[in-house]
């Protein structure tokens, strides 16, 4: 696309993000586009498109596609140089259909949201220490799933093993039979037998396991302190445990100021109904959107007040005799939950 510079201009950027380049583009206010060009993305290249932009303009803001993924680099960078930044959250369809696609027609396309507002929102603060959180986070549930697939093939393997070996684990506690599938040491040598096969692999499965436990142990106790330090208000909550709390601290980010309201906190968790309304009829639908982890992260603590809280209990019990479900009184709770949960976390205490 050729380049078609505006000195002095007031500009808006877009970035199409891949890993190993990203591809720019400049529009002036009126949308005329001023020029695409790519970069690597590496701290060199970061800078050089910044330069890049500067020198089309006066660069107001920039529009970054994935910035939670493969845009997490130059949204950074440019964070730190003072432009806001504005993640791209996709492509027009029309337009691509209109128009077809390349790097060049993305990175404009970006420019375009950011520069008409569509499409686009804040982007996530990844610089501060609930990005620490998120990416402990993510480690952990990754070991948790590790450590239950193991634990679920050990347990497959055993009912399918030789009698002489399913016979001295089968009646045994977990911990005790991985650690006693731990300790043997059978002969490689005699890996022709299925018996001999069979005590290899659940050794080397037991050892899984235990060493999966010492690195959720671990993370755990890093885990809570920075919780308890980002969030002791949310902690206070009825209900709210540590591994709610990170959840719903990594759904809002490092600038939970960036949503506008609690309605837009509840519909980012996936906890604000859905109008399902037609003629006469006046319901709301589950909304099956949003982020899964922060709405499982609710639903817990609506399950915890349901069983302790006297409040909740006196509410349900209400909603119930005016006919409501069980699964419609826990999604208005939800959204309750979801409303305590945005005043905590944008309070000026909990900054």
């Amino acid at each position: 696309m050729a380049n078609a510079t505006a000195g002095g201009a007031r500009i808006v950027g877009g970035v199409d993000t891949h890993q190993d380049l990203h591809t720019a583009a400049a529009v002036n206010v009126e949308g005329a586009v001023l020029g695409t060009a790519s970069f690597p993305t590496t701290r060199a290249g970061y800078r050089a498109m910044l330069a890049w932009f500067r020198s089309r303009g006066e660069l107001l803001r920039v529009g970054v596609e994935s910035t939670g993924s493969y845009g997490a680099g130059i949204a950074r960078c440019l964070a730190l140089s003072g432009v806001p930044v504005l993640e791209v959250t996709g492509p027009d369809p029309a337009a691509r259909r209109a128009r077809g696609k390349d790097d060049a027609l993305d990175a404009v396309s970006a420019a375009e949201a950011a520069r008409t507002g569509c499409r686009v929102g804040v982007a996530k603060d990844r610089g501060g220490p609930v990005e620490a959180l998120r990416v402990l986070r993510t480690t952990r549930q990754t070991a948790v799933k590790c450590r239950r697939a193991a634990l679920q093939q050990l347990h497959n393997t055993i009912v399918a093993a030789p009698d002489e070996v399913r016979d001295r684990v089968r009646n045994l506690t977990r911990m005790r039979r991985l650690r006693t599938c731990a300790a043997w040491r059978p002969d490689a040598a005699g890996v022709r037998d299925p018996a001999v096969a069979t005590r290899i692999s659940l050794k080397h499965l037991a050892r899984r396991v235990l060493d999966l436990n010492d690195e959720i142990a671990e993370l755990d106790r890093l885990i809570g302190p920075l919780v308890e330090e980002l969030a002791p208000d949310l902690l206070k909550l009825e209900g709210v445990g540590i591994a709610n709390a990170g959840e719903l601290l990594v759904a809002a980010g490092e600038n939970p100021e960036r949503l506008r309201s609690e309605a837009s906190f509840a519909m980012l968790c996936g906890a604000c109904p859905i109008p399902a309304s037609s003629g006469k009829t006046r319901r709301h639908r589950l909304n099956r959107g949003g982020n899964r982890q922060a709405n499982s992260a609710l639903h817990m603590v609506v399950v915890c007040r349901m069983r302790t809280d006297p409040r909740t209990r006196a509410y349900v019990a209400r909603r119930t005799r005016e006919g409501l479900s069980k699964r419609e009184v826990m999604r208005c709770l939800k959204r309750y939950v979801a409303r305590e949960v945005y005043r905590v976390l944008t309070a000026p205490s909990s900054a």
